[in-house]
């Protein structure tokens, strides 16, 4: 079977159901479908991500591919507005260029004079960066300088040197400021350093938080009550959570690529040790499940000999904070339904599907 009757097939096999549901989330860009679909412009000859911002075509003008191969096979070319052969969300030059400043001098205290000399304008810098990472550039900035403060504390420092090699002169502004970015005051025994890193995946960027030892947290940023669940996951660890990479983070980039091209079954991330013992039987037997495979929250029971337990599985389920890595995804209805998956249904079935073909 050459390529084109490939695609001619597979384009096919996308239901009446789905061209609607598809069609819905495109008109209303809808981020949980990133990676799921390609919506093409028959008057235009391009194809676009499900969030691209340019104005929609009416629903006869649009025709649906479940891949970007898909659509290129069928003559279209790619948007060059979201671009969708890249990362949806990917990075900036403009935000890697300053990222990369912040890490070479993660103790410098910004001023509109510094991005003057960079020839960057300070407001694209505020907006760009906010809709990145939910905060201002200088707030980044700032958050990287104090996790570096407090992890010169936990390595011995005292305090008031920490505030100084930051750059805080005064004891009370540093312990004001250190407040209103991590949550609490830095004391040594107390509080271990957590680093938030944002990664770029076919199905939509992603945050990770993790130490030098441990993943704590792998969601989709547009998961619902996503800052909530940092915020409880910062407090049970009395922890600051700070922009940064760990060589967790480094090896979590690495083998989610394998994932998504097909060539990773299982994780080898060691993962933190949080939540109730309920909640820890429930996740280690979410990892039992074969790749490629389905059970329901009932079967999830049965096995855990609780056959009575199947709510509070399901519950259980719903509060893993590690998508992909803790495969939650693979745990549906007992009529074969989906059931509820917090990154979105249609990534859900996304990532069951892609287990399944490459089984």
């Amino acid at each position: 079977m050459n390529a084109l009757t490939q695609n001619k097939r597979d384009t096919q096999m996308i239901s009446d159901r789905e061209r609607q549901e598809f069609y819905r989330a495109f008109a209303h860009k809808n981020s949980t479908y990133e990676g799921v679909f390609y919506a093409a412009i028959k008057t235009t000859g391009i194809f676009c991500r499900p969030t691209c911002p340019a104005r929609k075509a009416k629903l006869d003008n649009c025709e649906f591919f479940k891949s970007a191969q898909d659509a290129l096979l069928a003559g279209y070319r790619q948007c060059k507005r979201c671009q969708p052969l890249s990362h949806p969300g990917k990075a900036s030059a403009l935000i890697k260029r300053l990222v990369d400043a912040v890490e070479a001098e993660p103790d410098k205290r910004w001023k509109d004079a510094d991005f003057r000399a960079l020839s960057v304008d300070a407001s694209t810098v505020r907006r760009q960066f906010k809709k990145r990472f939910g905060m201002t550039f200088v707030a980044y900035a700032r958050a990287r300088r104090m996790g570096l403060a407090l992890q010169n504390i936990r390595n011995g420092s005292s305090v008031i040197e920490a505030q100084l090699d930051v750059g805080y002169e005064s004891d009370s502004g540093f312990r004001d400021a250190f407040s209103r970015i991590m949550g609490a005051v830095p004391s040594a025994q107390t509080h271990r350093v957590l680093k938030a890193e944002w990664l770029d995946t076919p199905l939509g960027p992603m945050i990770a938080i993790a130490d030098d030892a441990a993943l704590y947290l792998l969601e989709f940023v547009d998961r619902r009550g996503l800052e909530r669940e940092v915020e409880r996951l910062r407090k049970c660890q009395s922890a600051a959570i700070v922009p940064g990479r760990t060589a967790i983070t480094d090896t979590l980039e690495a083998e989610l690529a394998q994932y998504y091209s097909g060539g990773l079954r299982a994780f080898t991330i060691p993962l933190a040790d949080i939540g109730s013992a309920f909640q820890k039987s429930v996740w280690t037997e979410l990892g039992r499940i074969p790749y490629g495979s389905t059970c329901s929250y009932t079967d999830l029971a049965h096995f855990l000999g609780r056959p009575s337990a199947a709510r509070a599985v399901a519950t259980a389920n719903g509060s893993n904070q590690i998508a992909i890595v803790i495969p939650c995804h693979r745990v549906v209805n007992m009529d074969g339904r989906l059931g509820g998956y917090s990154g979105g249904l249609a990534r859900k079935k996304w990532l069951i599907d892609h287990e399944a073909r490459h089984s």
